[in-house]
């Protein structure tokens, strides 16, 4: 019997089956305490709330998953034994977390090249702002970071799919490459000037929009401690 809400669940309003991690030892504290499930959408006692109003990420829609009396099959449970849950979420942690990393890259290039456009077509003072040199200046270290950021994603997938653990490594990424594109976003702003501001121009959208990627699959500061921690084993 699941009880209790999940909150800001991606795609939870158009979903039809669900991960559930809840606890199914009240008396173990630990992470062996969890245990994995698959829930129908439809299954009786499981709602879904209404669709969050986000900041960004217009697209993805979110929404609280709630449980109230929400009776399961042993069966449900995956791999068929209790107390799995953490392990089964280890497995795909760091995939997730190269998955947002390359999202980030992906956007932090497009605002690149959003940028260098309006810089190339934008003139003041009788000249394209593009030969300002602060101008320069920010669109020089947005490129480097994005591609460094590019550089440190494809390394951590090639690890990954050469069968390495890549812990530290997807953490890594997903650090930068969130942190990184948020700076990248800001410069793509500030080139645009008051236009940028503006809902009629891109950047405006991605710079709402890129903001949650410092957040989900673990905060920045979650990614900081994950990486101190395995230097400190060594690893």
């Amino acid at each position: 019997m699941l009880n209790g809400t999940k909150r800001f669940i991606t795609n939870a309003p158009r979903a039809g089956l669900f991960t559930v991690m809840a606890r199914t030892d009240p008396a173990n504290k630990g992470v062996g305490g969890i245990s994995a499930f698959l829930v129908e959408a439809n299954t009786q006692g499981l709602r879904i709330g209404k669709p969050d109003r986000k900041m960004g990420q217009q697209g993805a829609h979110t929404a609280d998953v709630i449980f109230e009396d929400c009776r399961v099959p042993a069966s449900a449970i995956i791999g068929g034994r209790e107390g799995q849950g953490f392990k089964t979420a280890m497995k795909v942690l760091d995939r997730g977390r190269l998955h947002i990393s390359a999202i980030c890259v992906g956007v932090a290039e497009r605002l690149v090249a959003e940028a260098l456009s309006y810089a190339r077509e934008r003139k003041q003072f009788g000249q394209p702002i593009a030969e300002f040199q602060l101008v320069q200046a920010m669109l020089a270290d947005s490129k480097t970071e994005a591609y460094a950021a590019r550089s440190m994603v494809l390394d951590a997938a090639r690890r990954r799919d050469g069968g390495e653990d890549v812990n530290l490594e997807a953490a890594c990424c997903k650090l930068y490459c969130s942190e990184m594109v948020g700076r990248v976003a800001d410069r793509a702003v500030q080139i645009h000037g008051g236009a940028g501001y503006m809902r009629e121009f891109a950047v405006e959208r991605f710079y709402r929009d890129v903001r949650l990627f410092r957040i989900y699959e673990g905060t920045s500061q979650v990614q900081q401690i994950v990486i101190a921690k395995a230097m400190l084993k060594g690893d």
